[in-house]
């Protein structure tokens, strides 16, 4: 795929994107039966290629890692962001967790290699007290 066809697609997708405003239609993840995804979660990780995201996300919750950063932050039981944010020249990208932005990261996941067409994207987590529920922001 050439430099103008992967902003093309970019552009696209983030144009996609701001269309989903939320609705109550969930897509529970196969593996992580307590991760549910909002049908624009689920449409960045059809047109972007990019389940493992997915996969990235709902496998810290409920991790060690997570687990310990509850028990310093409990605003972590309801509600954190996620940010990918991707360096095209490497072709890699870090995954984030925060409790809120211009906090620290509560988890740091480094991605060797990602094709993903954004620059970046945000994904925001609540728990409902039964699932943790993946969403977009435009989706709150």
């Amino acid at each position: 795929m050439t430099n103008h066809d992967q902003h093309a697609k970019a552009v696209r997708l983030g144009i996609e994107l701001s269309q989903f405003t939320g609705d109550l239609e969930r897509y529970r993840h196969p593996i992580r039966r307590h991760v549910i995804y909002t049908p624009g979660v689920r449409h960045l990780a059809q047109e972007a290629e990019a389940y493992w995201l997915i996969d990235a996300i709902a496998s810290w919750i409920g991790s060690h890692s997570f687990v310990e950063a509850v028990k310093q932050d409990a605003r972590l039981q309801s509600l954190h962001f996620w940010t990918l944010q991707v360096d095209r020249e490497a072709a890699s990208a870090v995954l984030t967790a925060r409790a809120d932005s211009g906090e620290p990261a509560f988890i740091t996941q480094r991605i060797p290699f990602t094709d993903f067409p954004l620059a970046s994207i945000d994904i925001w987590c609540g728990f409902d007290g039964r699932h943790w529920t993946l969403y977009l922001p435009s989706e709150h």
